[in-house]
């Protein structure tokens, strides 16, 4: 059943996030993708992530049809203006790419092109806007397309830190999906009690629901983002838990799979990112029991 069908239905779904190469020896990624056939419904494809360069995401999710998996690329505005968003969902379409997620697009200053020039010519209620438009089979100037495409897109959700941020990100998202946004990422949080508080605003738009979880690779990097992360709610004891294990990259990945586990049974779905460690994706789904 694909990704479109099992979120229609009310199925969980399972998404992998995969980067793309800094190159173009595609090896690594197609080796990983081979590994996750038949485990996950689907495979998220960051485009230009942080601001640094690799091959984009449109290459990405062609290499992974070419695999047998469905890909869920990333669109947003901060490199492209609206000719070549229409230009690029035009060509996702052809390419058999039909999941999308619209996303704000993250700042470039810690990228390793730092002095690229930001476009945003189109907000990602925009953007949601054209696919709609593209969808009815006319471009933004109102002419007519010959073939129309079809994508089903949704849409991430900024981080929260609080009640209040939780209240306007849920009027947020509304807008979005009154604007034909189809189902809803989370961002990954560390304290389950306020992420399933998160989870049931978010149900109440009526739209699934996904929830996100990433692996802590380490101490240093549980420890950075305790600190300058506050919204992932990450707290002491998880950092001690890893620093105390005798391995502690399987106990990473038990507690990736302790917080799936505890997640899949509130959303309707659970996105996860190994960030780089797509190696790690078996053994986490394996410890999440999926």
């Amino acid at each position: 059943m694909s990704f479109k069908a099992k979120l229609s239905s009310g199925e969980r779904v399972i998404l992998a996030e995969m980067d793309t190469p800094k190159g173009v020896d595609i090896s690594n990624m197609i080796s990983h993708a081979r590994f996750l056939k038949s485990r996950v419904d689907a495979v998220v494809l960051p485009d230009l992530d942080t601001g640094v360069m690799h091959l984009n995401a449109l290459a990405g999710g062609a290499i992974l049809t070419q695999q047998g998996l469905e890909p869920v690329i990333h669109v947003y505005g901060r490199d492209r203006n609206r000719m070549a968003l229409q230009g690029d969902l035009l060509a996702a379409h052809v390419l058999g790419i039909h999941n999308l997620m619209v996303v704000q697009g993250e700042e470039m200053i810690n990228g390793d092109h730092p002095d690229a020039k930001i476009v945003d010519d189109v907000d990602e209620l925009g953007i949601l806007k054209m696919i709609q438009t593209l969808m009815a089979g006319t471009d933004l100037a109102g002419f007519e397309l010959h073939g129309k495409p079809e994508f089903i897109p949704g849409i991430a959700v900024p981080p929260i830190a609080d009640e209040d941020q939780l209240t306007q990100a849920v009027a947020d998202a509304g807008a979005k999906i009154a604007a034909g946004a189809g189902y809803i990422v989370l961002q990954p949080v560390f304290d389950l009690d306020f992420y399933k508080k998160i989870i049931h605003a978010f149900s109440s738009l009526n739209v699934p629901v996904i929830a996100s979880v990433f692996l802590l690779k380490n101490v240093g990097m549980a420890r950075y983002i305790s600190i300058n992360d506050p919204t992932s709610r990450l707290s002491e004891d998880v950092i001690r838990r890893i620093r105390q294990a005798k391995d502690r990259d399987t106990e990473c990945v038990a507690i990736a799979g302790e917080m799936i586990r505890s997640l899949k049974e509130i959303s309707q779905g659970i996105k996860i990112s190994a960030l780089g460690w797509e190696d790690k994706l078996p053994a986490i789904l394996d410890s999440a029991g999926l």
